[in-house]
């Protein structure tokens, strides 16, 4: 089954304006149009920069007991997280990820191994 949605948990989290820490979230795959219209944002216009913050707004779609995401939350994130969350876009994403080709010993089959996502590791196996 193709996944289009991706849990994740914040290494240190949003802090809302009522002191709330909000950790888990939802990423969505991105869209053509996710790319593409935050390109005429005046703010990205002014700084390329600024398009990670349009781009992760667009995608999350949950933090926490906010279910909607916007530049200004996004601003708001530790460094920590917003390095985090662009991670996970490029791996959810493909973008600059590849897949091992391995061999199995047994039967000799080759297959690819997935890269693992922010968080995951090779000790941790996911439960899905």
């Amino acid at each position: 089954m193709f996944q289009t949605e991706f849990n994740f948990t914040l290494p240190c989290g949003y802090l809302d304006d009522g002191g709330t820490l909000h950790r888990d979230g939802v990423m969505r795959r991105a869209t053509a149009a996710d790319e593409i219209l935050p390109l005429r944002d005046p703010r990205v216009a002014d700084n390329q920069a600024y398009l990670a913050v349009i781009l992760l707004s667009r995608v999350v779609t949950r933090l926490g007991s906010l279910s909607a995401i916007n530049p200004k939350i996004v601003e708001g994130l530790f460094a920590t997280d917003m390095a985090f969350l662009q991670d996970l876009y490029n791996q959810v994403n493909q973008l600059g990820a590849e897949a091992d080709s391995v061999v199995c010993p047994e039967c000799r089959h080759q297959f690819r191994r997935e890269p693992s996502l922010p968080g995951e590791s090779l000790a941790t196996p996911s439960l899905n």
